[in-house]
This record gives structure tokens, sequence and C-alpha cells, in this order.
């Protein structure tokens, strides 16, 4: 399990969620009004684990208690316990721990607050090792699940918590925010909302990175080109390959900074051997980066069928007469024609397959595969 130090802000720095941070706030206020296990619920970029930190702050810290605060919001607190999983799935084991952590007392603040940031990323055995702490938790523990839909969790889960369901901002909404952090011009931040569906943080990426911008446009290009087998193939490569560069381009700077770190506390000094009795440290903690390279890779590729999945719905809604929505808005003339060659059968047979794509690469298919599979559908309208 990794307990993770979190980047959130305070409450007034949550942004575009005013009605449930006040619900949050009077809960965090009023033992009355506070259940024993929440889940927070939003689409990806909606703001999960920010708000989730915000309420653990407010929980654990007296009002007024800055320094505590700080303490919770930097991921430090003694009384505060994060999981958000490195791998593809949360296992056992950190299911576990985390269990075995809620029935500690709270050492400083007011409550122990377990924040499980990838809820859906377990499966049905670990989701049971949890009923029992979220039937019968202590007085004074408070669990705070994120994920992005209650249905991404099993109903005896649901049935245990208080769900707390988050607002998807505008595409306007984001462009501004994202222009107010960032300073780039309004045509690109309107572009990278609305390219980003609304994610705040792929959208600030994107405003920010234009190789991320190239990357995206490069893999819609490859799929539209889609024939035959071969080009199924060769494309389903092409996407694993920007994928797997985006994803080590996310890592590459926390693994090597993680190294370093590692080493000084081992009294290694830079560039130097490592002694053999640090090599198995130093060797778990590669092993944990590989596991958290590999969660990378399979979230990019999620981030891609996201994409082409927003292309694919760009072209069923011209194939349906509305033309003023599309997202994929730099594509017109590529989806016109598709939309015209295409029946709208063909067009959701193929958001179908996209769909359970998704679903087998979070049943650790492999992703060449997958892809490969679903290009298929791509090219002949029929699935495999």
């Amino acid at each position: 399990m990794t307990v993770t130090a979190s980047h959130a802000v305070p409450w007034e720095q949550v942004w575009g969620q005013d009605a449930a941070v006040a619900q949050l706030q009077a809960a965090a206020a009023d033992p009355a009004l506070l259940a024993h296990a929440w889940l927070i619920t939003g689409p990806p970029g909606s703001g999960r684990s920010t708000i989730a930190t915000a309420f653990a702050a407010a929980l654990i810290a007296d009002p007024g208690d800055e320094a505590a605060m700080r303490q919770v919001v930097a991921g430090t607190h003694p009384d505060l316990t994060t999981l958000r999983a490195e791998g593809v799935i949360i296992s056992i084991k950190d299911a576990r721990t985390l269990v075995e952590r809620s029935y500690f007392a709270p050492s400083l603040g007011r409550y122990r607050v377990i924040v499980m940031e990838d809820a859906d990323r377990m499966v049905e055995r670990t989701s049971n090792v949890l009923l029992k702490a979220l039937e019968e938790p202590p007085e004074q523990t408070i669990w705070i699940l994120c994920a992005p839909s209650d249905a991404d969790l099993l109903p005896t889960i649901r049935s245990r918590v208080r769900t707390l369901r988050l607002r998807e901002p505008e595409v306007a909404d984001v462009a501004r925010l994202i222009q107010q952090r960032t300073g780039v011009d309004e045509a690109v931040a309107e572009q990278s909302a609305r390219l980003a569906q609304r994610h705040i943080g792929m959208a600030q990426r994107l405003a920010t990175d234009a190789v991320s911008r190239e990357r995206r446009a490069e893999t819609l290009t490859a799929v539209l080109g889609v024939r035959g087998v071969g080009d199924a193939v060769e494309a389903a490569a092409r996407i694993v390959s920007l994928a797997t560069d985006d994803a080590k381009a996310l890592t590459a700077e926390r693994d090597e900074a993680e190294r370093e770190a590692l080493l000084r506390t081992l009294g290694v000094a830079p560039g130097g051997a490592v002694p053999p009795a640090f090599r198995g440290q130093v060797g778990a903690l590669e092993d944990e980066q590989k596991r958290r390279a590999t969660r990378s890779l399979r979230d990019g590729i999620d981030r891609v069928l996201t994409d082409l999945e927003s292309m694919y719905r760009d072209t069923l809604m011209l194939q349906l007469g509305r033309e003023g929505d599309l997202i994929n808005r730099e594509l017109g003339p590529e989806l016109a024609a598709l939309a015209t060659a295409w029946t709208p059968e063909r067009t959701l047979t193929v958001l179908d397959q996209i769909a359970l794509t998704r679903t087998n690469l979070q049943g650790n298919a492999a992703p060449a595969l997958a892809l490969e599979s679903m290009l298929i559908t791509v090219a002949s309208g029929r699935t495999p």
C-alpha cells in the first residue's frame, strides 16, 4: 500500500462544488449530520480527491488549527491514511492494512480518517474485506471512498455509505479556470477543456503540453485510417507505443526523485554503487515503480479509449443531425465523411466494443490484443 502525500487544498480552493462543500462542512461541524462512511462520486477530473482531503482536514483538525490542517493537506498527519492504488487494482493486502488502521483511535485529531481514492479498483473479494469495517467502525473513525460512480462498487458497499455526487462543470467553466491557472490564450483553453471533456487535470495538461495534444491528434488520425486487419494491428501497436511514451513522461521524473531520495536516506552517494545490504530496499522500490508504470500505461490507454469514444459519439451526433455539440470539432470534415459512410447501427457497434475493451483492460487483458480486437470491429463494423 502506498500512503501518498496529498496536493489537495482547503475548502475555499475546492472549485465548482459549492453544494457538496456546504454539505461536508456541515457534517464536519455537527456529529448529528456525520455519517461513518462516505462515498464521493463524480466523473474524472471533478475533484473527488481534492474534496476528500479537504473534508478529512475539517474532520481531523480543530477549527483554527492551521498546523494540523497543513499536515492533513500534506498527507503527513498521523490520523490520516490515504490509499491510491499504484497497481491496476487494490489488493486484498492493502485493504486489510486499511481496515487494521481504521481501528486505531485518533492520536492527535478529532477523528481518524481513512481515504480510499480508487474504490472502484476493488474486485469483489477485496470489497468483502471492507464490509465489516464499514458496518461497525469505531466511533471516531470516518471512511471516505472515492469513485467515478456508485455503480462501480458492490451493492453491499453502497448500502453502508452515504453517497455525495459531485457536479460536472461546463466546458466554459473549465476553460476559464485553465486560463486563470496557466495563462494560456482563450482558444487553447477552450479547445483543451472541450477535448478533455471537462476533466480539469487533463485539460490543464493539454493546455500546457503541446506534445500531449499532438499525441491525441495522432491517435485519432491513426484510428480513422484503419481499413483492415493489418491496419488494426499497426494502429493498436502505435496506440500502445504512444500511451507508453505518455506514461513514461508522467512517471520518469517521479521515479528518479524517489530513487535519489531513497539512496540519500541509505547514505549512498550520487552515482555510487548500492551496497548488497541495501539492494533489497532498492529492489522493492523498483518493483513498486514497475507496478505504477503498469497502471499508468493502462490509465493512458483508457484515456485513449475515452478520446475514441468521443470521436464516435461525435459521429453518431452527426448521423442524428446534431452538429452543434461536437467534441472533436477539429476533425469536422473527417467525421462528416464517416457519418455519411456508416450507419448509426455500425457506430453504436463500435461504441459498444470500446466499452467492452475498457472492461477487458480493467480485467488485465493484454492491451495490444484488446485494442486489435476493438480496431477490427472499427474496420469491419462487426464484432470479432
